[in-house]
């Protein structure tokens, strides 16, 4: 197959659109803008699963179709070499900026993998890769051993402990969602209607548009999501302190204390918050704690 199906690109983009949704929300928690115990709930992560877990469908789905019945290996090495490519980038950059919990085996390596692993599937028939995609699902149940505890072997999935760290996609069970693309692709092939291409109109095509760069798309939105919080935090952190030392203000002359003294001790106040970043969780009890121990540290220099 050398032309693209439009359907699959709308799939991959509609991927994109959902992960788009999951991190600027992890965002907004991260940044303090919503509860921050939001992205950690149940049904946050199982929304992330959801998403990942269509990704590795659709790559195994694009995998078989791209080569159709005739092996295509010059693309192949070329995709493989691309997503380990990227996979070392999203490592690197996540130990630069979370070094305690950045990303070893996430969904590129995990795609990476398993498309590698797949390779002889691509020539055998369809319940072959079915069932190597059950037997990895259920390895992930089964075959869990402390032997998988070493570091070195957490790309398993089949440790007793989930490691510390941002996106966590081993192998078992995720590369099965791969190999159950790949299976799919294979029978569907057995009906030509059923990989036909869609109709084309405006809609489909811009969707289809982000799925077409939807590698790009992957290293680059977060990047720019914590660019922009972040820059959204340091253009609003002069207003937060100013309404911050007014409200301080207020309440200390109200509590009996000169102008003098409540100008000076807010305005200390207001740095040392900001300086310990504990103003945007002023809302929450631990931060209100916070900002009591800075004032009463100001009000004792």
């Amino acid at each position: 197959m050398t032309a693209r199906l439009l359907w699959l690109d709308v799939a991959r983009g509609l991927a994109v659109l959902a992960m788009f949704a999951f991190h600027f929300g992890w965002d907004l928690g991260h940044f303090g803008h919503i509860d921050p115990d939001i992205p950690y709930t149940d049904a946050y992560k199982a929304f992330g699963h959801a998403i990942a877990a269509s990704f590795l469908v659709i790559a195994g789905l694009s995998l078989t179709l791209a080569h159709g019945t005739v092996f295509r290996a010059r693309a192949y090495w070329r995709r493989l070499a691309l997503l380990i490519g990227a996979a070392l980038l999203v490592s690197g950059g996540t130990y630069i900026a979370f070094p305690s919990s950045f990303v070893f085996f996430g969904i590129l390596h995990c795609i990476a993998a398993a498309s590698l692993l797949a390779l002889p599937f691509l020539f055998l028939p369809w319940p072959a890769a079915f069932a190597a995609g059950f037997a990895l699902v259920a390895a992930s149940f089964f075959a869990r051993a402390s032997v998988f505890d070493a570091p070195w072997l957490w790309w398993t999935g089949l440790s007793t402990f989930e490691p510390m760290t941002n996106d966590y996609r081993p192998l078992a069970p995720w590369a099965g969602a791969l190999f159950f693309g790949v299976g799919a692709a294979k029978l569907a092939r057995l009906c030509p209607a059923a990989v036909a291409n869609s109709p084309h109109n405006i809609a489909t095509r811009s969707v289809a548009f982000l799925g077409r760069h939807s590698l790009a798309l992957y290293l680059v939105h977060q990047p720019l999501f914590f660019a922009g919080f972040t820059a959204v935090a340091m253009l609003t952190a002069p207003m937060h302190n100013a309404r911050f030392e007014e409200a301080c203000r207020a309440q200390c002359v109200a509590s009996g204390a000169s102008a003098q003294k409540c100008e000076t001790a807010c305005d200390c106040a207001a740095r040392e918050a900001a300086r310990e970043d504990a103003l945007p969780d002023a809302a929450t009890d631990e931060g209100r704690a916070r900002l009591e121990r800075i004032a009463r540290a100001c009000v004792i220099k």
